[in-house]
């Protein structure tokens, strides 16, 4: 039966980014490949998988390169330096769907739940009270991303409620530089 993953931040060519997340690969060629054989690890071909936004730093031909390389049917939820390789129509044309925010229903224990993906984190987001889950990235493994932390707790401390948003940035460590299933992530933070 197919799985859907999800994975965030992938930035396919960034070398800089390396430093920036301390990503323990020697140079981005080591990064890229590393990515791509633990994409194809996971995934089978009749999977699905949701990249929460930046793909890549690389030219579009080079990106779709690389997306040709990646199993799966892919989804992309737009992150800020997305826009330049949306640009390409070989670039679209390598995702089943793209758009800037998605609320999916996700199989676990036996009923659906609500998944919001977004590239950026939201703590209002919808049904948060209800039970829903928030899947982000964006913020990285940055102080933003300790700022978001901070409020997710403060907001559940003062309002008395769960707030279930899981940053999927491929350098978190639930990640892992792997694309993950919903069950994978949420049981993260059990």
């Amino acid at each position: 039966m197919p799985q859907i993953f999800f994975i965030a931040d992938t930035h396919f060519g960034h070398a800089n980014v390396l430093k920036h997340d301390k990503r323990p690969f020697a140079d981005i060629e080591a990064h890229d490949k590393s990515l791509i054989e633990n994409w194809n690890r996971v995934l089978n071909d009749d999977d699905e998988c949701y990249i929460l936004g930046d793909v890549s730093w690389l030219k579009p031909e080079q990106t779709v390169e690389i997306l040709k390389q990646l199993r799966g049917k892919k989804h992309l939820i737009i992150g800020n330096h997305d826009k330049k390789l949306l640009k390409n129509d070989a670039f679209r044309n390598c995702f089943e769907s793209i758009q800037d925010y998605l609320e999916m229903k996700v199989p676990h224990n036996g009923r659906h739940e609500l998944l919001v993906l977004s590239h950026y984190p939201i703590i209002s987001f919808n049904n948060r009270f209800e039970g829903a889950v928030h899947f982000y990235g964006h913020v990285h493994n940055s102080d933003e991303w300790i700022l978001t932390e901070e409020f997710r707790r403060l907001s559940e401390q003062r309002l008395n409620a769960p707030c279930r948003m899981f940053n999927v940035g491929v350098m978190m460590p639930v990640m892992n530089y792997t694309p993950r299933t919903f069950e994978e992530i949420i049981n993260s933070q059990s």
